[in-house]
């Protein structure tokens, strides 16, 4: 009696990036064999949806906000799912290129639009020069892959307000989109905003303390002297001063990057 072993199909490591995109835009409740755009990814990449859907949640084992909350993944962490999670740390903008870039060339197979598609944020600045074609394609990928982790992280939800209008919310940077380039994508470099917060952030007129509560400037309290200060800008930041941010179930604001805004940007 001959016996036929069964050898498990080695991932490349473009799926590997397919996957791991998949784990930072993908809120945990639809990464399972049944997501449509789990069955069709994994059509495309020869593989089971049950398979791509656990490779895909073992990246949960190597994320300290899921580790805080006692959440293991799978537990069947491969070397090389350990040493993507490691080049993502390190460089966080190199390996969202690349896996935005694996993603576009695996759905050219079947190029029809799904929900995992990124809904980009224009509001930046894209680079200029002889390259601007190139240059402007990888902002693009790193921006929508940025701004995906980081409305998934906080489902959808701005961490100030609680308000839960994609339409409404940004991603906004800790540190600078020009000051880091390594940490473009870091979705621990990113917290999710409304357009009013972000702007407000961007500009250094709030910020989160060491204990991640809300920091008015001193600059927008004075305005309350002001005799046509508006009731909505009261409700909007006098009223919420001090109010602890709405922390994410994955990859938390990083203490050192709210240290930079706080030194670098908040007036």
């Amino acid at each position: 009696m001959i016996l036929t072993m069964l050898t498990r199909k080695p991932w490349t490591h473009d799926e590997l990036l397919v996957a791991f995109r998949l784990y930072c835009r993908t809120p945990f409740g639809k990464l399972h064999r049944l997501n449509p755009d789990i069955i069709r990814l994994a059509q495309l990449m020869d593989r089971t949806p049950s398979s791509l859907g656990m490779k895909a949640c073992n990246f949960a084992s190597l994320d300290p906000a899921q580790q805080a909350r006692k959440i293991k993944g799978l537990g069947n962490v491969s070397r090389d799912d350990r040493h993507l999670w490691e080049a993502f740390q390190e460089n966080a903008e190199s390996i969202a290129a690349e896996a935005e870039a694996a993603y576009d060339e695996l759905i050219k197979r079947a190029p029809v639009p799904t929900d995992m598609d990124a809904e980009i944020d224009t509001d930046f600045a894209l680079p200029t020069g002889p390259t601007e074609t190139t240059r402007t394609t990888r902002a693009r990928r790193v921006q929508g892959f940025f701004r995906d982790a980081v409305l998934t992280s906080y489902e959808s939800r701005c961490a100030i307000s609680g308000i839960a209008v994609p339409e409404l919310l940004n991603a906004s940077h800790l540190i600078p989109w020009s000051k880091d380039i390594a940490r473009r994508a870091d979705p621990c470099n990113g917290i999710a905003l409304n357009a009013l917060y972000d702007r407000a952030f961007d500009r250094g007129l709030i910020t989160f303390d060491e204990s991640f509560r809300l920091v008015l400037s001193d600059r927008l309290k004075a305005r309350k002297k002001d005799q046509e200060f508006p009731i909505l800008l009261e409700q909007a930041f006098l009223a919420v001063e001090g109010q602890p941010l709405h922390l994410p179930k994955r990859f938390k604001p990083d203490p050192a990057a709210l240290g930079y805004h706080r030194e670098k940007v908040f007036r």
